[in-house]
C-alpha cells in the first residue's frame, strides 16, 4: 500500500485514522465528515458548477450518510459545532465517522485511545465493537493494553519492530515475552 495513491487505497475499501488528530478545526463536524466523502460524488464539471439535479441528489445523499455516521459515533447533536470546539474524545470519534463515511471494508485505527481517559477508552471500545458488527474488518495499532485485550479477536505483538507473539488475547496475555515487554510482571498472578 505504500506505493498506492490515497485515492487508490480508498477505492480498494481501506480507510484509516491517524495517531495525531487530523481535522479541519474551523469546519463543522458534519463538514469534516463530508470532506472525506469526495470520492463518492460523481457529478463533476457542469453538473456541479450549475448544481444540476444529479449533483444536488449526490450532495443530499452524502449529507444523509454523514449525519448517519455522526449518529453512529454518538456525535449527532454536535454535527454543526466546529470540530476544534469538541472535546478530545469526541474529535477521535469524529475522525472515525469520517473514515466510516467512505464505506470501507477495512478500517485502520492508529492509536485511537491515545490520550483518552478511562471513560473515553471504554466508549471507544464499544464503538469499535459496533464497527466490527457492521462487518468491517478493524486493524488496531494500539498500546493501550486494556483496549487491545478487550476488543481483539487476534493480536500480533511487536516489540521494537519485531513480532514477539501472535494469537488470541488469552494466548498473548500468557506469553512470557509479552508479559515482560508490555503487561508487567504483576500480570503473572
Amino acid at each position: 500500500m505504500g506505493r498506492c495513491t490515497p485515492d487508490a487505497v480508498a477505492r480498494a475499501g481501506v480507510a484509516r485514522t491517524f495517531q495525531n488528530i487530523r481535522l479541519f478545526r474551523d469546519l463543522s463536524a458534519l463538514d469534516n465528515v463530508l470532506v472525506g466523502m469526495d470520492r463518492h460524488l460523481h457529478a463533476r464539471g457542469w453538473d456541479a458548477a450549475l448544481r444540476l439535479p444529479r449533483h444536488r441528489r449526490e450532495e443530499r445523499d452524502a449529507r444523509e450518510t454523514a449525519l448517519r455516521e455522526l449518529e453512529f459515533v454518538s456525535l449527532g447533536t454536535s454535527a454543526h459545532l466546529p470540530a476544534g470546539s469538541l472535546p478530545y474524545g469526541h474529535q477521535r470519534r469524529l475522525e472515525i465517522a469520517r473514515a466510516l463515511a467512505t464505506r470501507p471494508s477495512l478500517l485502520l485505527l492508529d492509536e485511537p485511545a491515545a490520550g483518552m481517559n478511562p471513560a473515553e477508552a471504554t466508549k471507544l471500545m464499544e464503538l469499535i465493537k459496533r464497527i466490527r458488527d457492521r462487518g468491517i474488518t478493524v486493524v488496531l495499532i494500539e498500546h493501550h493494553m486494556k483496549v487491545v485485550m478487550g476488543i481483539s479477536d487476534r493480536i500480533a505483538v511487536l516489540h521494537y519492530g519485531n513480532k514477539i507473539a501472535e494469537g488470541t488475547p488469552a494466548e498473548v496475555r500468557a506469553n512470557p515475552q509479552v508479559i515482560e515487554a508490555y503487561l508487567g510482571k504483576e500480570e503473572l498472578g
